[in-house]
């Protein structure tokens, strides 16, 4: 019998258009687990290069690894300029449409 080689999963190296990293994003998004978000997010800037985003970005490329990880927790502002680095934007849309939706009045 052979050896078994077994490695670990990427998904960095899966990631091979905007449309792909949309969809996975999106994904996390709706999960709605900030870890996740954060990890997929990391994930989404390893597969464009984490170099090139960090350049993009003036942020450190080893505090974007920490911050992107699942242990990470980045700030809003670093979410948007990964995400705008990458070729993304974050935008809102309506969560459940059978939902009662709040009536927005000025104070």
């Amino acid at each position: 019998m052979s050896a078994v080689t077994i490695s670990r999963w990427d998904p960095a190296e899966h990631i091979e258009s905007t449309a792909n990293a949309i969809t996975y994003l999106d994904a996390a998004l709706e999960d709605g687990d900030p870890q996740l978000v954060a990890a997929v997010l990391g994930d989404i800037a390893r597969a464009a290069g984490m170099t090139k985003i960090a350049a993009a970005t003036g942020l450190g490329r080893e505090s974007l690894y920490k911050s992107l990880s699942p242990q990470g927790n980045p700030a809003l502002a670093t979410v948007l300029k990964v995400m705008r680095a990458a070729g993304l934007r974050l935008h809102a849309s309506l969560a459940d449409a059978d939902r009662q939706h709040y009536r927005y009045t000025r104070a």
